[in-house]
């Protein structure tokens, strides 16, 4: 350990590949233990199966001087390969850890500044695991536990929020529950003394039958047998197979004729064809379809009936993961009215992936055809939102990580409410990531296009406690029952935190927590009129929950059926006469003179922040009316004088007010007479 004391990461990485791979490892790490049991896939059905595992972690030395030496994952992935090993996932390290007969209590360190990465406390740890093992009575080569975090296999691999990250998992405590949750929160430089690399024989029998890991962690039935994570797996290795497709990210679905869907997805020259996997309820596919890249049409089927569809990138090297489930109508409708945009990418427990069954089932039952797509096919134009009436965007728990809408999603949406359009937005996190975590930007884009305004992460704070929303009286809902959202055991995600939010810039509420008074803020929003910039009147609702996650199922029908009434009903005569101004101008008041009240008129032609204040004769402010943003439109305030900045009536005399915008300004006199 000397020799790599002084060395900088990337050096010590260097060193310990050469000395690992040239077989400077003690003996006792060469006998692998056996691991045996029955471990159950995805479609519940259980296999004999049969790992081997080393029994502690990489080390460099002989028996009579070693040291367990934390490295990179690229590293470890490199002698991984070498050695025809695979490193476990977290499920193993749990599967490990319970067949351990040497169990010790983890060593821990309080942090002094960068002491937990330097090569001393490595050697100051592994001497402290030597101390308990010795004292335990444990062999060496005996299979041991408890003493250090595993760099595991994971989709957080791949999380596109985190590239070129380390996962970790584990460090049992004497009690069996890990000190290291699951988590890529490291960029995969960062190693301390408490990470080890434990490897496995990368083959294994399942059933007698000699299978590679890697192969059953990207099947997306049998990866259950050996993750515990949602999702088979992309990229089992911490070094990507540049030559293998990526999984299709950027697709749709349209109806191309009464028995025909088309699958609409950019060229890309590195994929030959595709696995396209067909589904009646989106959760049992049939044998894929292969389909060349250049026709992708799904015909023979069934005229105005849902079909689930998911895709995998195939070429010569062999094929991508399985892309997220979208889904679409065969009609002669050439234009459907409504996009499903699936923009829930989150890798949170429960995302399976294909909650458009949820929205898709809705809208079909409610005489909807719909196209659908992924956000990443807005993002890049593969779609637009200005071809649609309604735009559905399913959210689920996206948050700060993932972002619910991007810095580049945004223009999207405020151009299509601009235009007319209908947006309407449910999850659990929208609030808290654009609002209370977001920018500038974000808030503006929260209040002033989503009409609405974070206040809490659950109701009361408290999370995986409320479960259940009702209407408000006389809202769109009226009528519709209580009803609950998912805690996890209905299918969906565990909404453990539902947003809760307030209405802004003349957004209202039309649902509750039904634990919680309105006062204290909304379980939805919704508003009809004008935007910031605004060529004619569109509408959104937003929802603090997902709605996939509402159930009963009628009961999801039929709120569904009240959002797209709400959408598809005329504007009234009042928001129709809401016409844009074509210019900014401040009124006289009316009326002038007056005691003790007036009403101030103006107009802006654009969105702005709006200033309006009263001034006596010598400048000193008496009162502020409106400080806030407005969107185009024509507006009016009272002001009265016995109700001012300092809450004393006023004398009278001749008083001024002034509306500023950012691209206007204007003052006019008024007089008040007593």
């Amino acid at each position: 350990m000397q020799q790599v004391l002084n060395m900088t990461f990337e050096q010590r990485e260097i060193e310990i590949f050469n000395q690992l791979s040239s077989g400077n490892i003690p003996d006792f790490m060469r006998t692998l233990t056996k691991i045996s049991g029955n471990f159950v896939d995805g479609n519940g059905t259980s296999h004999a199966c049969t790992y081997e595992v080393m029994p502690d972690y990489l080390a460099i030395g002989s028996n009579e001087d070693f040291c367990r030496i934390p490295m990179g994952p690229i590293t470890a992935q490199k002698l991984a390969d070498l050695f025809g090993a695979i490193m476990p996932t977290a499920k193993l390290v749990d599967d490990i850890y319970t067949h351990a007969p040497v169990k010790l209590e983890p060593v821990t360190y309080a942090p002094v500044g960068n002491e937990s990465t330097l090569v001393p406390k490595f050697v100051e740890h592994n001497q402290a695991i030597e101390n308990q093992r010795i004292a335990a009575g444990g062999v060496l080569g005996q299979l041991t536990g408890g003493t250090k975090k595993d760099v595991v296999l994971s989709n957080k691999i791949v999380d596109p929020a985190r590239p070129n990250h380390v996962v970790i998992y584990g460090w049992h405590q004497l009690n069996g529950t890990p000190i290291q949750p699951l988590t890529n929160i490291h960029i995969n430089s960062y190693v301390d003394y408490s990470h080890g690399i434990r490897l496995l024989n990368a083959e294994m029998p399942v059933d007698g039958v000699i299978t590679n890991i890697k192969t059953i962690l990207a099947d997306p039935v049998l990866y259950k047998m050996l993750s515990n994570e949602t999702g088979a797996m992309t990229q089992p290795t911490y070094i990507a197979d540049a030559t293998l497709p990526g999984k299709p990210k950027s697709f749709g679905i349209k109806p191309a004729g009464i028995d025909k869907l088309k699958i609409i997805i950019g060229n890309d020259p590195a994929i030959d064809n595709y696995n396209v996997y067909v589904s009646k309820d989106g959760k049992t596919f049939q044998p894929p379809i292969v389909l060349a890249s250049n026709n992708l049409i799904l015909d023979g089927l069934q005229t105005d009936s849902i079909y689930f569809v998911k895709l995998e990138a195939v070429n010569l090297s062999g094929k991508s993961a399985q892309s997220e489930v979208l889904a679409g109508i065969p009609s002669s409708t050439s234009n459907p009215s409504i996009i499903i945009v699936n923009g829930f990418d989150r890798s949170s427990t429960g995302n399976t992936y294909d909650f458009i069954r949820q929205h898709a089932q809705a809208i079909e039952v409610n005489d909807g055809i719909f196209e659908s797509c992924t956000n990443d096919a807005i993002l890049d134009g593969t779609f637009n939102l200005s071809d649609y009436q309604i735009a559905d965007y399913i959210l689920g728990d996206e948050s700060t990580v993932d972002e619910t809408f991007s810095s580049t999603e945004q223009p999207k949406i405020k151009s299509f409410l601009n235009n007319g359009g209908n947006l309407f937005a449910s999850g659990s996190e929208i609030a808290w990531d654009l609002d209370y975590k977001g920018s500038t930007t974000d808030k503006d884009f929260a209040w002033n296009y989503l009409k609405m305004k974070y206040l809490h992460d659950a109701p009361f704070g408290v999370s995986a406690t409320y479960y259940k929303a009702e209407p408000f009286n006389n809202s769109i809902c009226t009528g519709m029952p209580t009803f609950f959202f998912d805690n996890g055991t209905h299918g969906t995600i565990d909404v453990k935190w539902p947003d809760v939010i307030k209405s802004t810039n003349s957004g209202t509420g039309f649902l509750k927590y039904s634990d919680l008074d309105t006062a204290s803020g909304y379980a939805a929003v919704l508003y009809s009129g004008n935007f910031p910039q605004s060529i004619k009147p569109g509408k959104v609702a937003v929802m603090g929950f997902p709605f996939e996650t509402v159930y009963p199922e009628a009961t999801r029908n039929e709120l569904m059926n009240k959002l797209l009434t709400f959408f598809k009903t005329p504007l009234s005569v009042e928001e129709k006469s809401k016409e844009i101004p074509t210019n900014f101008s401040l009124s006289q008041n009316y009326p002038n003179p007056f005691n003790p009240s007036t009403v101030i008129s103006w107009q802006l032609a654009v969105g702005s922040h709006v200033s309006l204040k009263v001034y006596d004769v010598l400048g000193n402010e008496v009162a502020t009316l409106v400080n806030e943003e407005k969107p185009a439109g024509k507006y009016h305030v009272s002001f009265n004088a016995l109700s001012t900045t300092n809450n004393q009536p006023i004398a009278s005399g001749i008083y001024f007010y002034k509306l500023q915008t950012a691209n206007f300004s204007a003052v006019k006199k008024m007089i008040l007479l007593r």
